[in-house]
């Protein structure tokens, strides 16, 4: 198990574990019903933070953030010598954390995306766990919603009798929610993005051999250029200039001079 705490990554603070750590953390925190704000974060959800100097306050104010991307964590074996073998694939830690939930008989609730999706996601995953417990779920709205919408989506959540809840937003939609809603669910928020639509199969995944090369990027460009394409085609190559002037000493990255959001965005 590898637990090296926190690391600057261009500001961003990526806890370097792998996923026996990250998993055990999580389940440890259903288990006692304590709050716990994760998210896996890929190169796009870093810039996120790096370019927006209030949403870098919520990501490291979030008790776990998880190398999602293969040049994440190539940034920390770079930056603070982690020597992390596998980074903590935001899809992967999905089903690794359902499969143990279900062995502690943990119920899991089920946030974002679409009905169709939702639906498609449940029925897999009930064949792949058997004993998986489904609290609940909704669909996202695909706004921001109200002050009393978002009561009754944390309501619904907490009476269904869930201990821990799983949400696919898309970044940072999902990050926003998890951070607003922390103190609200007394329960693990995973901010897992595309994890749903993968497991649904409404999704492809890059090639096994993409992502180890750190190429999923390419894949998912090619499904879908127009909206992707200001995504990899700007947001790569800054992180990657950033990251060597990082590493050279030649910029300095701070992770506490940072703004608190003066406002709740309410996402749904």
């Amino acid at each position: 198990m590898i637990n090296a705490g926190k690391k600057n990554v261009l500001g961003v603070q990526i806890n370097a574990v792998d996923y026996e750590a990250a998993v055990s953390r999580i389940i440890a925190a259903a288990k006692e019903r304590q709050s716990l704000s994760v998210s896996a974060l890929a190169v796009h959800g870093v810039m996120t933070g790096v370019l927006d100097p209030m949403h870098r306050f919520r990501l490291n104010h979030m008790d776990l953030v998880v190398p999602d991307g293969q040049p994440v964590k190539w940034a920390l074996n770079l930056l603070h010598k982690t020597n992390l073998m596998e980074r903590v694939y935001g899809p992967t830690l999905t089903l690794k954390v359902c499969e143990r939930a279900a062995d502690e008989k943990l119920p899991v609730y089920f946030y974002g995306s679409t009905p169709e999706t939702l639906q498609k996601l449940l029925q897999k995953l009930t064949v792949r766990f058997p004993g998986i417990i489904i609290a609940g779920s909704q669909a996202s709205r695909f706004r921001c919603v109200t002050d009393k919408e978002k009561r009754d989506i944390a309501k619904e959540i907490r009476e269904s009798g869930a201990q821990l809840v799983l949400v696919g937003l898309g970044c940072p939609r999902q990050e926003v929610w998890a951070f607003e809603n922390r103190d609200i669910l007394s329960m693990p928020i995973l901010a897992v993005g595309a994890a749903f639509d993968f497991h649904a199969g409404v999704a492809k995944q890059a090639p096994p051999v993409l992502q180890r090369l750190g190429l999923e990027w390419f894949f998912r460009f090619t499904q879908e250029p127009i909206r992707l394409w200001r995504r990899y085609v700007l947001l790569n190559p800054l992180f990657l200039m950033l990251l060597l002037l990082q590493f050279f000493g030649l910029k300095r990255f701070y992770v506490d001079n940072i703004v608190p959001p003066n406002q709740e965005l309410r996402y749904g």
